[in-house]
């Protein structure tokens, strides 16, 4: 194969074209633009440079990552029968997807450089990129997440569509009045423009083509004007310094168990209310803690919150083989089985037993047997039907009438909880979750029993002046009233 010449042709002004650039489109016999749509291409055409385009692919598709694949197939059998100089604007190395697919052919390249957009843009704000500088795509805003505390410029904003989109983008981490600054053709005279303008007011202008990118500049104190979790943590840092409060520097993983689940509880109840500001405000005070944990571990040495999001990433990649590996799983009760027999295989359990001995005891009851038993069935010891796990019910009640009179509260608390564990078999058969199913009696309890006061009040009764039938008819009307609701 022939030999590739790849050629910068800068940002657009000819000063931007570096002499080695001019000098080899000069010589070349055989030059390739990926596209006459650059303004140094004028004075080209001046000095008499005489040159194709790949113009006529863009024509063929709408789908960019088509046209840049087609353009490197173009390339590589012209290379079959010459050398050829291929042209870009701007760097090779800046934004040019065709360069980086060449690339990896493996084929030879020699590469001649000249300035980026970048460094025009850099020019044009008088900024220097020391201080911090992310460069993002607006193509590729889902994948690529903007630096708040660097400032940050993005590339590609062709036209207003693009522009929108990004606004709405940039809007989940800057607020909607963040002044940025609109760039189109930097550096470039009788094309640069430059607008001043809010966030939220991007999109209203016109001025967007394949010459446009956007600067925003970062934001300054993020503990004031919080956007994301690096700003949480600064806080959480703020909190624990001797400049902090005192409550949070007293605080230690001890300390805050309650509140670990505490708040764990509330995300369900959130959950069960159906009440979405709610959960939102509840999963916040839960990834406080995460937060509260890790700044106190990092202070201690143990490990940071980078550390904790490394292993769940980690677990998660192990744990899902049928995703990021070839195993080919059919459904979710396959996907369990192997989640948990990675696990064992991750904890080193030499037996069954171990992995029940791994449940964590402070685990409430109903919640733990249930895992339990779960794990159990796992292995094959399990009832071949609901009816046989009904069965034992009435087996374990049998067992609890017979002895509640002995007043011996140990063979009574056995019973009684050999029967609970029972029905928490049943539920597990019927897919139901115990802990759900009891905390929706409870709170169903609570409703009724608010009712039965209620009506009270309007009789002018106080409860303990009511008779027992008395509030079983108030009852039946609270059930009454919640089938019609």
């Amino acid at each position: 194969m022939n030999k590739l010449t790849v050629v910068g042709l800068g940002p657009g002004s000819k000063n931007y074209l570096t002499i080695g650039a001019l000098d080899k489109l000069k010589e070349s016999k055989k030059v390739y633009l990926r596209t006459k749509k650059h303004p140094v291409v004028k004075y080209l055409d001046e000095i008499g440079i005489k040159y194709e385009t790949f113009d006529h692919i863009y024509e063929e598709t709408e789908d960019f990552n088509r046209v840049y694949e087609s353009i490197v197939d173009t390339i590589l059998n012209l290379l079959k029968e010459d050398e050829i100089t291929y042209a870009v604007p701007g760097s090779p190395f800046v934004a040019e997807s065709t360069v980086t697919l060449l690339d990896e052919k493996g084929i030879d390249i020699d590469y001649i450089e000249s300035s980026s957009f970048i460094e025009a843009m850099l020019y044009v704000l008088k900024k220097d990129p020391v201080e911090g500088l992310t460069i993002v795509d607006a193509l590729r805003l889902d994948y690529q997440i903007p630096n708040t505390r660097t400032n940050v410029i993005v590339t590609q904003v062709y036209d207003k569509i693009t522009a929108s989109n990004v606004k709405l983008k940039m809007m989940e981490y800057y607020n909607d009045d963040h002044e940025i600054i609109v760039i189109r053709g930097a550096g470039i005279e009788g094309i640069e423009k430059i607008h001043h303008v809010k966030l939220y007011e991007m999109d209203h202008l016109d001025d967007y083509d394949y010459l446009t990118s956007i600067y925003v500049p970062k934001i300054e104190n993020n503990i004031k004007n919080p956007r994301n979790i690096s700003d949480l943590v600064d806080i959480m840092k703020l909190l624990r310094s001797e400049d902090g409060c005192p409550w949070d520097r007293e605080q230690s993983h001890e300390s805050l168990k309650p509140y670990v689940i505490e708040e764990a509880y509330e995300v369900v109840e959130a959950i069960e209310e159906k009440d979405s500001m709610l959960l939102e405000e509840e999963l916040g005070d839960l990834l406080l803690q995460v937060v509260f944990h890790a700044q106190i571990a990092r202070e201690n040495y143990e490990f940071t919150l980078n550390d904790i999001i490394k292993g769940i990433s980690e677990k998660l990649v192990s744990r899902h083989p049928h995703v990021f590996k070839d195993l080919n799983l059919q459904n979710s009760d396959e996907v369990i089985t192997t989640w948990e027999e990675i696990k064992r295989e991750e904890k080193k359990e030499e037996s069954y037993t171990e992995g029940l001995k791994r449940i964590p005891k402070s685990l409430p009851a109903l919640i733990k047997s249930y895992k339990v038993q779960k794990k159990a069935a796992g292995v094959g010891f399990d009832w071949d039907k609901v009816e046989d796990a009904i069965g034992k019910v009435h087996e374990e009640l049998g067992e609890l009438l017979e002895i509640y009179k002995s007043q011996k509260k140990e063979r009574i608390e056995e019973e009684l909880g050999d029967l609970i564990f029972a029905v928490v078999n049943v539920a597990r058969f019927l897919k139901v979750d115990p802990e759900i199913a009891l905390n929706r009696t409870t709170k169903k309890f609570i409703e009724r029993f608010a009712f039965i006061e209620e009506c009270a009040k309007i009789q002018e009764k106080d409860l303990k002046d009511m008779s027992l039938q008395e509030m079983d008819k108030l009852w039946d009307e609270a059930k009454k009233s919640e089938k019609h609701t």
